[in-house]
């Protein structure tokens, strides 16, 4: 499963790696606009958007391209990493995948 987050801390991007990881996702986190996202995004079974730390612009580009490939939004407004957590846990629950231990 890959997993697309929008926004967060920067200072937590491994954290958001090994949390996704610790679920069975590959995960491609993009903090700051460096570039159109929706070249780099790809076609995730989920897209997370911590709403709290992430510019309209960027929110916008990711939810259009989102839309277009008709994947699934989560949309969490704070970016701590039980945040990112709880919407791994229900996401699998949703499509059944396995946590790996």
């Amino acid at each position: 499963m890959c997993v697309v987050i929008v926004g967060g801390n920067e200072c937590m991007v491994c954290q958001y790696k090994d949390i996704c990881q610790n679920h069975g996702c590959e995960a491609k986190i993009f903090v700051k606009e460096r570039g159109a996202i929706k070249k780099k995004m790809g076609c995730p079974d989920l897209l997370i958007l911590f709403t709290n730390t992430v510019s309209h612009k960027m929110v916008n580009s990711a939810v259009d391209e989102a839309k277009r490939n008709k994947i699934p939004i989560a949309r969490v407004h704070t970016s701590s990493a039980s945040a990112l957590n709880q919407v791994l846990i229900q996401h699998c629950k949703t499509y059944r995948c396995e946590t790996v231990s």
